[in-house]
């Protein structure tokens, strides 16, 4: 165990060792993380703990550290920014002789002497040139340097309760009794959250499937779906099956709800969360494709079919800050959100719903995609979300028809939602 305001040389070579390998290898920084610490397994939970912290740190303000490092600077470099910013002293670092001490020096300096205000915005907020143009869409300079400092802030831990099993207010009190206190989500009826990201997967109430771990931005979403008891409803894009769970509850385990996706091995996920809440009304399908000829034979029978469009991500940008700095082909992502909302589409009956959302800030993956839709399906309307919200108990006035959450604002996830109805014949 190494005391505070130091460092042992192994530990900040470890962390510059995973930021190259998080950076530089395929996605998601989680599971590069898991895969790095098993195979150090020497490594303590407060050893593992203290490079994990360091690094996220590093990905959430990676441009910065480049400005003062310089842009072609090494791995190490960008850490040793990183642990004077975490508050580590010069000395520390010499004593853990990461680097030269006169290259230290200078960063420290750098560091020290560093002019924000006269930084360019993209340097400021943290971001890709890209990505600060595509918000600037929408938002202001301040606004934008205000979602950037909720972006770069770890986001708390929230939690659904299991309906079918408990209200929220129960599953607060066995918390409690368990020693894990949590307070009310401020929209969700079914949320409880948690400042620091203890894991709960250890609790009883889990193993007896009080509750799943679920962004109050994401509760949201399946509470726009407002699915009814006996229903066939899609959760087209189920993924692990976050909202397929709620939504299942929201059924009261009746009816159909099928759990599509693309993707069979996410899908595998949801088989042991469906046992564990309790819920036997879900039909895991993984999809041949937009042609899988079960989606022809279920056209135009759901009452409710909810879309959550793989996208760009840069909502959970809190929780996965390396998503900031990898390549992203927006033309192909909004493309590629069209026909799959159209294609969901054929499936919802006259008079059913469609939701379609998104986990994006982005105007190009939320309101264009929507509206080139109502453009090209006349037979949709929109319905706006904070009557349908109201509805479930949700006090959530938005500015226009559609759902926007910003972290900074909500203090959940960014998200993005449209409520369609498909008009009756």
């Amino acid at each position: 165990m190494h005391k505070p305001g130091r460092v042992p040389l192994h530990l900040a070579t470890h962390a510059a060792a995973l930021l190259a390998r998080v950076i530089e290898g395929p996605p998601p920084a989680d599971r590069q993380m898991e895969q790095y610490f098993r195979q150090h397994r020497k490594l303590g939970v407060r050893d593992r703990g203290f490079v994990a912290e360091t690094v996220y740190g590093a990905l959430r303000r990676l441009r910065l550290l480049r400005h003062v490092a310089g842009i072609d600077a090494d791995y190490t470099a960008l850490i040793c920014v990183q642990l004077l910013r975490q508050g580590l002293s010069v000395r520390a670092l010499e004593e853990a002789r990461l680097a030269d001490p006169a290259m230290l020096r200078a960063l420290a300096e750098r560091l020290r002497t560093l002019d924000m205000a006269a930084l360019p915005l993209p340097i400021r907020a943290d971001m890709p040139d890209w990505l600060v143009a595509e918000l600037g869409r929408e938002l202001d300079e301040g606004q934008i340097l205000a979602l950037a400092t909720a972006l770069n802030r770890a986001a708390p831990l929230d939690i659904r309760a299991n309906t079918l099993k408990a209200n929220r207010e129960q599953l607060m009190a066995r918390l409690a009794g368990e020693g894990i206190d949590m307070a009310p989500t401020p929209y969700s009826p079914v949320g409880l959250r948690r400042t620091d990201r203890a894991p709960l997967f250890g609790s009883p109430a889990f193993q007896d499937g009080w509750f799943e771990v679920q962004d109050e931005g994401s509760q949201l979403l399946a509470l726009l779906v407002e699915p009814r008891r006996r229903e066939m409803v899609a959760d087209y894009c189920a993924g692990a099956g976050g909202k397929t769970l709620m939504l299942g509850a929201m059924m009261a385990n009746t009816g159909m709800l099928y759990a599509f996706d693309i993707h069979a091995r996410r899908l595998a996920e949801i088989r042991p969360r469906l046992a564990r809440a309790g819920l036997d009304n879900v039909r895991v399908v993984a999809l041949a494709g937009e042609r899988d000829p079960l989606l022809s034979r279920l056209s135009g029978k759901m009452h409710r079919v909810l879309v959550d469009a793989p996208c760009s991500g840069t909502g959970t940008l809190r929780r996965n800050p390396d998503i900031k700095w990898r390549p992203v082909d927006l033309p192909e992502i909004t493309a590629i959100q069209g026909r799959i909302l159209a294609r969901a589409a054929t499936l919802v009956r006259p008079g059913g719903r469609l939701v379609y959302a998104t986990c994006s800030l982005l105007r190009a993956e939320n309101e264009d995609v929507v509206e080139a839709f109502l453009a090209e399906n006349p037979s949709f309307r929109l319905l706006p979300v904070s009557e349908v919200l109201a509805r479930q108990r949700v006090d959530l006035p938005m500015d226009g028809p559609m759902l926007r959450l910003y972290p900074h604002v909500h203090g959940t996830d960014g998200f993005f939602a449209a409520v369609l109805e498909h008009l009756p014949s």
